[in-house]
């Protein structure tokens, strides 16, 4: 999905710069990679490189886009008042969770770390509770699938510190790819399982998902859910990026896209918070420039939203029942997923399908989709279990109070739309409002305002039962 490959291809937010880099995907979803500057695909084309981060400036004059660094992020979410009252996730763990994962996502994270002035996670553990992961670059669908989720991982990593500089780290790897379906899903499954039977982590981000209509029916869905149930019952908060084809959906086999609307699993699961992606525009301080703006570029994708032809409409969106109908509806909330506003992150992994494998590393990236909003949401959720000093676990029925309520951390987002257009197909999307909408949820936040207002509920009971979900 992401930039890189989870949740699909136009996953191929990979953009790098100043190594800017197109890796080949199949044949079949190549029309649909993003990229700055479309050159042909064969391997990896490199155009320059960076081993400096780059500043905004730099990226105008490399790609044509903005970019922002860490500090620029934690400033347009506005976390300087919690960090100067010592909230800085210290004491919560944030749980990653992706197939295979990357071979120097621990040297990279430091990496990271030292070159935007950050401090390293107090514990940075990577786990395998559902088999070892086979070798770099090994992968039986190529060595492009497994170079797309060292990406993801990198980038999910390293933004989940972002936002909760103070919180751990617990990278969980699973050693079977996630496709369109059910395939990978049973081993995500057990480790996440494993996680919350061992107490391992407060908030598990999911950055990759599958539209319902590639599962084989809804029970293949339904029969996967375990993870989210155990979760519920442990205050376990789960979080899953809404995808980035906007209304539309991969197709079965990856390529781009289902003639029909779409919504992606594990987001649209009423037990998940969906995190969907907004357009943040932003000066090199991190000030907003302007209100932001539902994430839809025709070079990048656009957020994922819509609702579920699977669930039923949760006892916490009655309220909304006006706009979501009969059905789960999703996004919830949303935050910064453009490319013209990307996310930098650092990785140093070969890249094992190109002609001089060592040739782009290292490399300072860009991050384009909601892969990337799952992520910093994870680490607002650390500051707000540090703040009410428990796990506040199943936050939608929350979410929703404070958005009924109109709580001032929550920012409503009223332009803008996911409508999707691939080929010569649109498939219609829904727009922003006033309130609760397809496209952005509730909108974004405020984090200052937010993560307190959030955290003032004491959290979920657990005790919830399949009415309330």
């Amino acid at each position: 999905m992401s930039v890189l490959r989870p949740l699909r291809l136009v996953t191929a937010g990979l953009v790098t710069a100043l190594t800017v880099v197109i890796a080949s995907p199949p044949a079949a979803a190549r029309a649909t990679v993003a990229a700055v500057h479309p050159i042909p695909m064969s391997g990896a084309q490199v155009l320059a490189q960076s081993l400096t981060p780059l500043s905004d400036a730099d990226c105008l004059a490399l790609a044509g886009i903005h970019c922002y660094q860490p500090f620029q992020l934690q400033k347009a979410y506005d976390v300087a008042p919690l960090f100067g009252q010592g909230i800085d996730g210290r004491g919560r763990t944030i749980v990653i969770v992706d197939p295979f994962g990357s071979p120097t996502i621990e040297d990279d994270l430091k990496t990271f770390d030292q070159a935007f002035g950050l401090p390293d996670p107090p514990s940075f553990q990577i786990i395998q509770p559902a088999g070892a992961v086979a070798p770099f670059p090994e992968d039986p669908f190529g060595p492009f699938d497994r170079f797309a989720w060292a990406g993801e991982t990198t980038l999910d990593v390293e933004l989940a510190h972002v936002l909760a500089p103070g919180a751990k780290i617990l990278l969980v790897e699973t050693p079977q790819s996630e496709t369109e379906g059910v395939q990978g899903f049973p081993e995500i499954v057990q480790a996440e399982n494993f996680v919350i039977d061992h107490d391992l982590g407060d908030v598990i981000s999911q950055s990759f998902g599958a539209p319902e209509p590639t599962f084989p029916n809804a029970q293949s869905i339904l029969d996967l859910r375990g993870a989210f149930v155990n979760a519920r019952q442990h205050r376990v908060t789960v979080l899953a990026s809404s995808g980035d084809h906007g209304a539309a959906g991969s197709q079965a086999d990856g390529s781009c896209c289902l003639p029909i609307p779409a919504v992606e699993w594990p987001s649209v699961d009423p037990l998940v918070t969906s995190i969907g992606g907004t357009h943040v525009s932003l000066d090199e301080q991190g000030n907003r420039l302007s209100p932001d703006v539902v994430w839809n570029e025709p070079d990048f994708g656009s957020t994922g939203g819509g609702v579920s032809g699977v669930f039923d409409r949760p006892v916490f969106q009655h309220q909304v029942q006006d706009v979501v109908g009969a059905h789960r509806g999703m996004p919830d909330i949303s935050l910064n997923a453009a490319g013209d506003g990307a996310a930098e992150f650092f990785a140093s992994f070969p890249i094992p399908f190109s002609s001089n494998p060592t040739a782009l590393r290292p490399r300072f990236t860009l991050a384009i989709g909601t892969s990337e909003a799952a992520p910093l949401f994870a680490g607002l959720v650390a500051l707000a279990d540090q703040m009410a000093g428990v796990r506040l676990g199943f936050l939608n029925t929350r979410l929703y109070e404070l958005g009924r309520q109109h709580a001032p951390g929550i920012v409503d987002v009223t332009s803008g739309n996911n409508t999707f257009t691939f080929g010569s197909t649109t498939i219609t999307g829904f727009t922003a409002g006033a309130g609760y909408d397809l496209a952005s949820g509730w909108g974004t936040v405020d984090a200052a305002l937010f993560v307190p207002q959030l955290a003032s509920s004491g959290g979920d009971d657990g005790q919830g039962d399949q009415d309330d979900t």
